[in-house]
C-alpha cells in the first residue's frame, strides 16, 4: 500500500467540491511518548486510510497532533478504532462547530520534531505540571473575577477574527513567538489568575506548565479551547463569551461562534472575517477579504496579483520561477498591500 497521496491537489480539491459525501471534521491531541513515530506513522497512515480519512497529524516523539474530516458513513467504525488504539483509546475528538464537509481533501501525516513548535526545551521543566482544566462553566465564572487575566495563546491572524471578551491578544506571528512575548506582559501579575486558550487546547498544554515553571502560582486553561467550549455553551445553554469567528488551519479558515464580526476586509474597511488566501501561486498571502472586494479583485490581494493572475499559465511561472515565498500564512495583515488591518 502507498502511505502517501500521489493525485495532484488542484484535481483532490476539485473532486471534494463536487462531492455530495457527508464528512464530520475534527481535531485530537495528545501528549504521550512514541519510541519509534516513523513506525506508528506508517500504521495509522495504512488504517486511516481505510476509514477514508482526510486531513493533517503531525507525529513526535512528544506525541501526537491531528486535524482531519471522517466520512460520516465510516464514522461510528472510525470511534471504534480509536478506542482499541493504545495509544488514542480515550482521545478527545473536538467535533468542528460550523462544518461544511469541505475541510480536507487528503491524508498526510508527517513525523515533526515536535507536534507544536515551541521553541522550549522540554528537558528544563516538568511538561505534566499543566495548569488547572476548566470547562465552560468554570471559565465563564472565573473570567468573571476581577483578579482573572485572560489570556489568548493564538497567533495575531487568529485572534483578530474572535476571541473572548476582555481577553489580551498579543500580537505575535506564532506560538513560539507568543511564549516570551505573554511572560513579559504578565510579569509584574504572577499572583493573578491566568487564564489561557486556544483553538483546541493542545497550545495550552505546553504553556501552562512552562508558566508555572516561570513561578505563576495560580495557571488555568479552558479545558478542549474554543471548540469544545462552544459545544458546551450551544449543549448547556451557557453564556458565549466569546465573540466573532474561530480560525481553523483547514480549507474553511473559520468556523463562527457568535454572530458578532469584530474585523474588517483587509482592502476596504468594511465588516468582514472571511479570510482566504491570495488566487495567485506567487503569492497566496493569507487576509480578510470581502465579497465585494473577492469580485472586484478576483480573489487577490491587490491590483499586481490580479494583473499576474490574468496572464497566461506559463508567463505566471516565469514570474514566480526562483521566488519561495514560504508560509505566507505568517504575513497575514502585515503586507504593504493591504491598506486597512486591526
Amino acid at each position: 500500500m502507498i502511505l502517501h497521496n500521489r493525485v495532484n491537489k488542484n484535481i483532490l480539491k476539485e473532486k471534494l467540491q463536487l462531492s455530495q459525501e457527508n464528512r464530520i471534521t475534527l481535531s485530537f491531541y495528545r501528549y504521550i511518548k512514541f519510541s519509534n513515530p516513523s513506525e506508528y506513522r506508517d500504521k495509522l497512515y495504512a488504517d486511516f486510510f481505510q476509514y477514508g480519512v482526510f486531513g493533517r497529524i503531525y507525529i513526535a516523539h512528544e506525541g501526537i497532533n491531528g486535524q482531519i474530516s471522517v466520512p460520516e458513513t465510516s464514522f461510528d467504525g472510525f470511534k471504534d478504532y480509536i478506542e482499541s488504539n493504545n495509544e488514542l483509546k480515550g482521545i478527545r475528538l473536538n467535533i468542528a462547530i460550523d462544518d461544511n464537509g469541505k475541510s480536507f481533501f487528503k491524508l498526510k501525516i508527517q513525523v515533526r520534531s515536535k507536534i507544536v513548535a515551541d521553541g522550549l526545551n522540554d528537558d528544563t521543566f516538568d511538561v505534566t505540571n499543566r495548569g488547572v482544566h476548566l470547562s465552560a462553566e468554570d471559565f465563564n465564572k472565573i473570567a468573571n473575577d476581577p483578579d482573572t487575566i485572560i489570556v489568548d495563546m493564538r497567533n495575531h491572524y487568529e485572534s483578530e477574527v474572535g476571541h473572548f471578551d476582555n481577553a489580551i491578544c498579543p500580537d505575535v506571528d506564532t506560538f513560539r513567538d507568543a511564549l516570551p512575548v505573554v511572560e513579559k506582559m504578565l510579569e509584574d501579575k504572577k499572583d493573578k489568575n491566568i487564564v489561557m486558550y486556544c483553538t483546541g487546547g493542545i497550545r495550552c498544554e505546553k504553556a501552562s506548565a512552562y508558566y508555572k515553571h516561570r513561578g505563576f502560582a495560580k495557571v488555568f486553561q479552558l479545558d478542549g479551547g474554543i471548540i469544545e467550549y462552544a459545544r458546551q455553551v450551544n449543549k448547556n445553554g451557557l453564556e458565549n463569551k466569546f465573540k466573532g469567528k474561530n480560525f481553523v488551519f483547514d480549507e474553511r479558515l473559520g468556523e463562527r461562534i457568535s454572530d458578532e464580526i469584530i474585523s474588517v476586509c483587509h482592502q476596504c474597511g468594511e465588516k468582514a472575517d472571511t479570510h482566504t488566501n491570495c488566487k495567485n501561486d506567487g503569492c497566496h498571502l493569507l487576509f480578510i477579504q470581502c465579497e465585494k472586494c473577492a469580485n472586484k479583485f478576483e480573489g487577490c490581494c491587490s491590483e499586481e496579483c490580479q494583473d499576474i493572475i490574468n496572464l497566461p499559465e506559463e508567463k505566471q511561472k516565469e514570474i514566480r520561477k526562483g521566488v519561495n515565498k514560504g508560509r505566507q500564512v505568517f504575513k497575514k495583515g502585515r503586507s504593504e498591500k493591504l491598506i486597512f488591518k486591526q
